[in-house]
């Protein structure tokens, strides 16, 4: 039965899923399809292994378990395309291949990254085994995202949620797949967006959750006002936003720190400084003199008082600061006074130190929290905000879209370059692709010599340039004017430059790139968190002050480059994925497409190109060695180990699947296969062949768990009787079967059972009634209840006279109060229920009150009580205005083996003879391995009211059975029995003769019987049997259809076996019968016949109906003179191998319209 889907098979198909099958290769044939599947709510599509995703600014409803389970192990073309199936490919080739994975996730801002990488790390988790410890990791690794989103994440005009900061988040796994660290690389925080943001985009997540989220105690204690009262908020105006809950994301963000593992008074220190950053904003200066002076010093209190430092020295270290100068080899401090622009860049510098210095603890706490020390394998997944394009890009667009074209590179390198380049080194046939290579642009960017690249000239003025502002600006542009001036993808204007990225042109303002660029924190400033009371603040601040200083501080570009470099060499080590999101509008609506936006996406992440390059290329290549290392088990030649030149040996495994050879080529060191098809089969085939393994490994664990259940299942079932009851000797080592009815075979039992009702024990047994007389009924016991079914002939309706099964109890577990039993070998058992008692008769009565104890413990939380006595009595049913009552059964040494039992009023007397003993075990060595047959076990014992029980026939060899009596009495010493059997005696009682035999417990279960071998001896092989005569057989020339129930119908060329041969005549017509022996040729018979209302004649021996015509001479065979037809002469003396061949006795024929002759012979067995 077929999986349900989002996207099975009866659900409408919405243009192609992978795009390397569409007819054109395209811009608009591309965006085309993602449209048709957009507006389909498809958001996914592939161009091979690559994964595109559309944003579709509304949850979708196939990210569930469903899906989750749907995906987990499965090819990628089974199921419709999904960020699971990219995920499940990682996870698996990871396992396979022992290679670290990477996906890279690149595209726009708002173009819904973050979110796939969130879907990727929810799958992973779910889809990893492990215990607690592992648990624990996923738990991080999950918690970890609301905490970076509160702290990393704002509001922008393209995007609600938009990632302020890089991350590379890889998951470390041990070599059985469970993840068990991880470790998280952070870069690129927009530390600007602390103090400045531009219209209709909000602050960091966190701002608003801490104003939203805290209680009024927490408020007060942070000095928390509405958002317009901060200056650090209320620039932009904007401080809601759709569809976010701020109240609620603030106890997840708590939540996340209290499962990584944050101490709670460091919870509050972190809450501390976020509340101190928004009252240090409202700190404002005026112009006194050329010199700053704070306007208000009362707004100095609480963010030093959030903070723990002196709130005069905090006044004192934002108007003015210490430098020191040397002079003829003296060094001396000289505190400058600073005027209003620099007191408030001061004031903002010591802000955005403080938040990213925590933005980085955090980061660091999350590491500590699942970072393990040595790596085995990870998955990486990197998050970064897409490339973006503003109406006015300043320093931090520069360096997030300096890193896209990193990663567009990458994408170049593996996809395209790398691609065609090893087609060349490997000699395949291979037809160039061309593509655009923004290695220039990156070149143009980051080169430090030959041609100098911006970011060097930008660290050039800034190392040169001590002045701010306007001079240090104007200064860059100028120098990059003279020295990329003249680069193809560069271009200047009047106060910035333009750079022509692989995402299109962007302007960049060159207003405060030296400022940024050189992110120097003033050592007053340090030196002032360093004096704080809070041992978390200070150590925000590690810096050691009192080292001299050599060099240049390293500036802002320098960092992002060799992080951007750092992060690449990363993701070359691994095998890359990658997944490109498209943002279909700008409106952030649903269903909304702006053709124009997605084209120009289309084109410049290059789509067209990597269809063309995924069309003409090859879908899998491997080294011959790991080849012949993942496929070696297909065939005998290369198990456990190829001998011979490896390249030989996969040349062996292709031809063993007969894959066509246009399908792959052998390289100089790799095999490529062209489809993934081809690749599919090799993975079913070796598949297939692990699971035949697996299934004999499982058989083999199965069976030995089984034997040990069973054995455990006895034991504690011989538990219950030890030291209570006498046991049966031909019982005591008996295997448990469970089902002696065969309930999947029986639905007329089935049907008083729920639907998935699981059945533990179920067998046919005796209830005696109130009279003592014994009905038979079937005893079924699940996890539920305990089920009595008796048989009834219905009174009325249409099944009148008919025995149906009837549900004549059910008891619930918590209605049975007690179990009584004899000290007997007797098989009696009563169940003792709140309303009436059931006393039952079974040979299995030690296995059902096994599980019945089990199941009993388990619904009611309490052991069921069972009471052994010689004496049981018992409530029977009140039937009318009688009835009721209790009855007695009384339990009596006897002779043999065989309960006699004897009513007497309301006590029944029952005689038995001495069982083993009451402590006896079973042996588990040498215990026959024997089951009950597949009919019914019906008890041996005579009723003394005068009726005998019915028993099946005995088995004449009886079972050796091997018990141990650890603490045998001597009044309990057994006779020796005599090896020999005696002679028969003739029968006079059945019920009194010594032999035990049919006590024996059959050796198999439903699926029939087994005994012990009488012949020991192998007899020789009879001769071969003589074959069975062949009689005369005829084929048909002709089709008929019979026209009445005792007609044949037969096709042309059927064989039918004579019985009879011989002719009648008709008698309406005058003529008689007459017949002859088999004939062995054909013989013709000439006939003169009337004509029969003119509807048939006979014309020279020949006998036909104006509707048919038949060959000139006829022949008839007659069997009965029933029913006649007219037969076309179609005897063979020699007839070859039939097609069908029909024989047994049945009726004639009739020939329509009228009967002339009689045809009889053997119909068809089919229409019987």
């Amino acid at each position: 039965m077929a999986k349900y889907h989002w996207q099975s098979q009866n659900v409408k198909q919405s243009g192609v899923d992978d795009m390397v099958l569409l007819s054109k290769i395209t811009e608009d044939a591309i965006v085309e399809n993602l449209k048709k599947r957009y507006m389909d709510d498809y958001i996914f599509t592939y161009i091979g292994p690559v994964l595109i995703s559309v944003n579709p600014f509304k949850q979708m409803p196939y990210f569930t378990d469903r899906e989750i389970e749907l995906y987990q192990g499965a090819a990628q073309y089974e199921n419709p395309p999904h960020v699971y199936a990219l995920t499940d490919n990682m996870y698996r080739n990871m396992l396979i291949d022992g290679e670290n994975q990477c996906v890279i996730i690149s595209g726009e801002s708002g173009a819904g990254k973050t979110v796939a990488a969130k879907y990727i790390m929810g799958y992973i988790s779910k889809v990893s085994g492990g215990g607690a410890k592992v648990q624990h990791v996923k738990d991080i690794i999950l918690q970890s995202n609301p905490l970076l989103e509160a702290f990393g994440n704002a509001k922008t005009v393209r995007n609600n949620n938009s990632s302020r900061f890089g991350k590379y988040f890889e998951i470390q796994f041990s070599r059985g797949g469970e993840p068990d660290g991880g470790k998280i690389s952070n870069f690129l925080l927009e530390k600007s967006r602390v103090v400045s943001q531009n219209e209709n985009e909000r602050n960091f997540h966190i701002y608003y959750q801490l104003i939203e989220g805290t209680n009024s105690n927490q408020k007060e204690c942070l000095g928390i006002m509405t958002p317009d009262y901060y200056y650090y908020l209320n620039q932009s105006g904007t401080y809601k936003v759709d569809g976010t809950n701020d109240n609620k994301d603030f106890q997840e963000t708590m939540e996340a720190m209290q499962v990584i593992g944050i101490p709670a008074d460091t919870q509050i220190q972190v809450l501390n400084i976020v509340a101190g950053i928004l009252h240090l904003g409202n700190v404002s200066f005026i112009e006194a003199g050329n010199y700053a002076k704070v306007e208000s010093t009362d707004l100095l209190a609480f963010p030093a008082y959030l903070m723990g430092i002196d709130p005069n020295r905090l006044q004192d270290k934002l108007t003015s600061r210490k430098m020191d100068s040397k002079w003829g080899g003296k060094s001396e401090s000289i505190t400058v006074t600073l005027n209003q622009e620099q007191a408030n860049y001061t004031r903002d510098a010591l802000a955005k130190a403080l938040y990213a210095r925590l933005f980085d603890y955090l980061v660091e706490s999350i590491n500590k929290a699942i970072q393990k020390p040595h790596e085995e394998f990870s998955v990486g997944v990197l998050d970064i905000y897409g490339f973006e394009i503003f109406q006015r890009n300043g320093f931090e667009q520069f360096c997030i879209n300096f890193v896209n074209e990193k990663l567009q590179q990458i994408f170049i390198e593996l996809t395209l370059k790398a691609e065609q380049e090893e087609y060349v080194q490997e000699g395949i046939k291979w037809t160039p692709i061309e593509y655009f290579n923004n290695k220039i642009v990156c070149d143009l960017i980051e080169n430090k010599v030959n041609p100098t690249g911006i970011m060097s000239v930008l660290d050039d003025v800034c190392a040169t340039m001590h002045a701010k502002g306007e001079g240090a600006d104007s200064t860059l542009l100028q120098k990059m004017q003279a020295t990329v001036g003249m680069h193809e993808h560069f271009n200047s204007w009047n106060s910035g430059f333009i750079i022509h990225h692989y995402a299109g042109k962007v302007s960049y303002d060159v207003n405060g790139f030296c400022e940024r660029n050189r992110d120097v924190l003033f050592p007053d400033l340090i030196e002032l968190m360093q004096s704080s009371e809070y041992r978390f603040i200070c150590s925000l601040f590690p810096e050691n002050l009192n080292t001299d200083k050599k060099g240049r501080p390293t500036t802002a570009s320098t960092k992002i480059k060799k992080q951007a470099n750092d992060l690449v060499n990363t993701l070359m080590k691994c095998t890359p994925h990658y997944i490109r999101c498209i943002k279909p509008n700008e409106t952030k609506r649903p269903r909304d497409w702006e053709e124009s936006r997605v084209k120009h996406q289309v084109e410049y992440l290059g789509l067209r190109e990597n269809i063309r390059v995924r069309r003409a290329g090859f879908a899998y290549r491997r080294v011959f060695s790991k080849f012949l290392m993942r496929y070696a088990i297909l065939t005998a030649e290369t198990w456990p180990y190829w001998r011979g030149p490896e390249q030989q040996g996969v040349l062996h495994l292709l031809r063993s699947v007969n894959m066509d050879n246009d399908q792959y080529q052998m390289g100089r060191t790799k095999v490529f296969v062209k489809n993934p098809e081809s690749l599919f089969l090799l993975e079913e085939m070796r598949d297939r062949k692990f699971d035949t393994f697996a299934r004999i490994i499982q058989k083999c664990w199965r069976r030995f768990i089984a034997r040990k259940k069973y054995e455990q299942m006895r034991e504690e079932a011989s538990d219950i009787l030890h030291n209570a009851k006498e046991r049966r000797k031909n019982s005591i080592n008996r295997n448990f079967v469970g089902d002696y009815l065969g309930l999947e075979q029986r639905p007329e039992l089935r049907q008083f059972l729920a639907k998935r009702e699981r059945v533990d024990f179920a067998t046919s047994v005796d209830k005696l009634d109130r009279r003592f007389k014994s009905i038979k009924r079937d005893l079924i016991l699940t996890p539920k209840a305990i089920y009595l079914i008796g048989r009834e002939k219905v009174k009325k309706g249409a099944e009148k006279g008919q025995i149906k099964e009837v549900l004549k109890r059910k008891m619930e577990f918590g209605s049975i109060s007690s179990v009584s039993l004899s000290t007997r070998q007797d098989d009696f058992f009563v169940l003792h229920e709140f309303q009436y008692d059931s006393l039952l008769e079974s040979t299995f009565k030690t296995e059902f009150l096994s599980l019945l104890c089990k199941r009993y413990e388990e619904t009611t939380k309490r052991k069921l009580a069972i009471s052994f006595s010689d004496r049981i009595e018992f409530r029977v049913k009140k039937e009318g205005w009688g009835g009721g009552g209790s009855r007695l059964v009384v339990f009596q040494r006897g002779q043999g083996d065989l309960a006699l039992l004897k009513p007497s009023g309301k006590t029944l007397t029952i005689t038995v003879g001495d069982g083993l003993p009451k402590s006896s075990k079973p042996s588990r060595k040498n215990a026959p391995q024997s089951h009950v047959g597949g009919g019914r076990n019906v008890n041996m014992r005579a009723h003394q009211n005068g009726a005998a029980k019915f028993s099946r026939a005995p088995a004449h060899q009886p079972t050796e059975v091997t018990y141990t009596t650890p603490h045998r009495p001597p009044s309990a010493i057994l006779p020796k029995l005599n090896s020999q059997r005696a002679p028969r005696a003739p029968v006079q009682n059945q019920f009194n003769q010594r032999n035990m035999d049919f006590l024996n417990v059959p050796d198999q279960g439903m699926s029939g019987q087994q005994r012990k071998r009488s012949i020991t001896q192998r007899p020789l092989p009879a001769p071969k049997p003589r074959p069975t005569p062949m009689g005369p057989r005829c084929r048909a020339l002709y089709q008929y259809t019979g026209q009445d129930t005792d007609e044949i119908s037969f096709d042309v060329n059927d064989i039918i076996d004579l019985i009879k041969e011989g002719v009648r005549m008709n008698p309406e017509a005058g003529l008689e019968m007459s017949s002859s022996a088999h004939s062995p040729s054909l013989f013709f018979i000439p006939l003169q016949t009337p004509r029969v209302g003119g509807r048939a004649a006979s014309v020279g021996g020949k006998v036909c109906s104006r509707e048919t015509m038949w060959r000139k001479s006829e022949l008839s065979w007659t069997l009965s003179a029933r029913k006649s037809i007219i037969l076309p002469q179609f005897l063979l003396k020699d007839p070859p191998p039939p097609t069908h061949t029909h024989t047994y006795l049945s009726h004639g024929f009739h020939n329509k319209p009228s009967s002339i002759m009689d045809v009889v012979f053997a119909s068809k067995a089919t229409d019987i």
